[in-house]
């Protein structure tokens, strides 16, 4: 019985219910409560007060201070995020108290820099997957009230572990810099083998780390990301609560977890290595590195392939020594509009065709965009890109939260285009 597999399998029963998730508290145990949104805000009550961790985003902080208030109204002495991340540091405003210390690793100032300088890009980005959250986000609120959403700075930073105990819980705070962020942290209580590891491990356990994330972020490393999962796996917790979703409970079933994303990731990092030094090119070991049955996790969140490309270019970088023109500004595609006249546009929409007959949709793709860069309202392009995403949507699986977004707007937008088309010709 593979209970690694099973987790993964079940777990998509509680995202299609998710919804009734939000706007209650939900017990953890007895003395820790989950409020649900974007990500997750936790309350670990004591008898001298609260501890908060992870607060949100910031238009998501009333519902969950409203939910852990009804509860235990304070006194707030702490609170702690586990990242940097928008939708774990928006609502902290909102849940200082006077006497309130915030907690963070001591890296939280570089990676918000890092939001702040590539905000507009990362968020027209991200908007094709966030578009209700980032629109929530940007909604008027009264002058009066704490900012929608908080760009806060710790009272308390620590650098590699921070003890504390309140009300007769200790917290122990460790830098786990391996997951979605270099300021990432997980949070221990040893009486209770209780482990918050936010996002160490990505929103969706147990699956394959996003080393790069289409949305846009820095790189992730694979020796980081398993370093800190060592770390956290000696500690043997017997419940594991994430970031995002329903808890995992369990020692025996958290530890078969972590040793198969462990045994997982390093395959997948030294097979490409492997790959690297026998001087196969970036595309052919993405097509061929994948994990053996035994070594299965959910690609959910990330995906083995874009691993595989994500490691080659952080030990190779984007020159791939495969063509001069990959060393200035002009790309490609810059031409694909002029080799589709040459060639006929009917000529290569017919070969683009025959290769989505061939069940080779991503060749199919390939025409279409070139077809397209000669008439961005050729129909006939148009269809045949529609076509190719919606084949690719169905080979996938819809499985990945990346993947399946990506495709899911560009057939949206190819539809659009294909209607309004369709309208010219009839004017006409």
């Amino acid at each position: 019985m593979d209970v690694v597999r099973q987790l993964v399998e079940a777990r998509p029963d509680f995202f299609a219910n998710r919804a009734a998730h939000l706007g209650r508290a939900i017990p953890v145990r007895d003395f820790i409560w989950q409020s649900s949104g974007l990500s997750n805000a936790y309350m670990v009550v004591t008898p001298a007060g609260r501890v908060i961790i992870n607060t949100g985003m910031g238009f998501e902080a009333p519902t969950h201070k409203r939910l852990f208030d009804a509860i235990c109204p304070g006194p707030t002495p702490y609170i702690i995020v586990t990242q940097g991340h928008v939708d774990h540091v928006g609502g902290v405003a909102l849940f200082r108290e006077p006497g309130t210390r915030l907690i963070a690793q001591r890296n939280l100032p570089h990676c918000q820099r890092d939001d702040q300088r590539i905000k507009q890009v990362r968020e027209a980005q991200a908007w094709i997957w966030f578009s209700e959250a980032l629109a929530a986000s940007r909604r008027p609120q009264p002058s009066a009230a704490p900012p929608l959403q908080d760009v806060p700075v710790a009272d308390v930073s620590f650098d590699d572990t921070l003890d504390f105990e309140l009300g007769g819980v200790r917290f122990e705070l460790l830098a786990v810099p391996g997951g979605e962020t270099i300021d990432s942290c997980a949070v221990w209580l040893p009486q209770h083998r209780i482990l918050f590891s936010g996002n160490m491990f990505g929103p969706l356990f147990p699956h394959f780390p996003n080393f790069n994330t289409v949305r846009g972020d820095r790189y992730r490393f694979a020796e980081p990301y398993l370093e800190s999962l060592r770390r956290v796996r000696a500690l043997g917790p017997e419940l594991l609560v994430t970031g995002h979703f329903a808890p995992v409970e369990g020692a025996a079933l958290i530890r078969a977890c972590l040793d198969r994303l462990d045994q997982a990731v390093d395959h997948v990092h030294r097979r490409t290595l492997e790959g690297m030094n026998a001087g196969r090119d970036i595309r052919s070991l993405m097509r061929e590195i994948d994990l053996p049955p035994e070594l299965y996790v959910g690609q959910g969140y990330g995906k083995v392939s874009w691993a595989v490309r994500t490691i080659w270019e952080q030990y190779m970088g984007w020159f791939k020594a495969e063509a001069t023109s990959e060393l200035y500004p002009t790309p490609p595609r810059a031409i694909h509009g002029e080799l589709v006249a040459l060639a006929g546009a009917a000529a290569v929409l017919e070969r683009g065709r025959a290769k989505l007959e061939a069940g080779d949709p991503e060749a199919a793709m390939l025409f279409a965009e070139a077809a397209l860069a000669h008439d961005a309202h050729d129909a006939r392009a148009l269809a045949l890109a529609l076509a190719a995403n919606r084949a690719l949507l169905e080979r996938s699986g819809g499985g990945n939260f990346w993947e399946a977004g990506w495709l899911r707007t560009e057939i949206r937008k190819l539809e659009a285009a294909l209607g309004t088309a369709a309208a010219g010709r009839v004017q006409a």
